[in-house]
């Protein structure tokens, strides 16, 4: 596999209704946060999730994963940092960092795996991945 990595970055602000009664973050939404960077990234890279569902496919979370190191409170403008790892295997695996003013608030990561329209596991990656990954340098 390529070395090359793909980023997105996209800024967001904590809202009233994510947080708890302290006024901090409710851990459940940061994977919300990372679903807000992995559909930038996919719109940027040029592989959007009805590009998927265009092509027949779904791509379920089977994994996540969440690392807090600092919290997030309400009013907080923060940036998620998105990256995809490339594999061999047929599935999408994406990084995220969280930062708040440059100081690393949360790490996570989300693998997904292709469905076709049977809604069956696809074990070989599909034509119109390959195909990206090339574009993108990533094999």
């Amino acid at each position: 596999m390529s070395s090359n990595i793909l980023k997105s970055r996209i800024q967001l602000k904590v809202r009233f209704n994510e947080c708890d009664p302290l006024q901090i973050v409710w851990h459940g939404n940061y994977l919300k946060y990372f679903e807000e960077g992995r559909e930038d990234f996919c719109i940027q890279h040029r592989i959007s999730y009805l590009d998927m569902k265009n092509r027949g496919y779904a791509t379920p979370i089977v994994k996540s994963s969440c690392e807090h190191k600092l919290p997030l409170e309400y009013g907080d403008t923060f940036e998620v940092e998105t990256s995809f790892q490339p594999v061999d295997a047929a599935k999408l695996v994406f990084t995220y960092k969280i930062f708040k003013k440059d100081k690393l608030v949360c790490v996570g990561e989300t693998t997904q795996v292709f469905l076709n329209e049977s809604r069956e596991l696809v074990l070989i990656n599909p034509s119109f991945f390959l195909d990206w990954k090339k574009k993108m340098g990533l094999i």
